[in-house]
């Protein structure tokens, strides 16, 4: 199995975006993970309020998301509805829902 992550530029900051884990258990976030910050959720209307970051400016940050055990990472360039079906799925499941 494969972990989507996406590579967005927020200002100066890299950050990984991960749209098929839930950030919390409100629907609209996503997991996220930046070298400042480390993890973290991040929301729907962020994301949509950053850039894609290019392969030069995100190849620090990959490097560190491998050493700390993200080994089978997929880069995608967008949040397809496979990957919000399955964030809320998650959420529901721990909502016991």
């Amino acid at each position: 199995m494969t972990t989507p992550v996406i590579f967005r530029k927020d200002g100066k900051e890299i950050v990984a975006v991960f749209p098929a884990e839930p950030g919390t258990l409100d629907l609209s976030t996503m997991w996220s993970y930046a070298i400042v910050g480390q993890h973290s959720a991040c929301t729907s209307g962020w994301y949509r309020t950053t850039q894609p970051a290019t392969p030069d400016e995100y190849k620090d940050l990959l490097e560190e998301l491998i050493s700390i055990g993200y080994d089978d990472l997929k880069i995608v360039k967008r949040i397809t509805p496979d990957m919000t079906r399955e964030r809320y799925k998650e959420i529901l499941r721990q909502k016991g829902l």
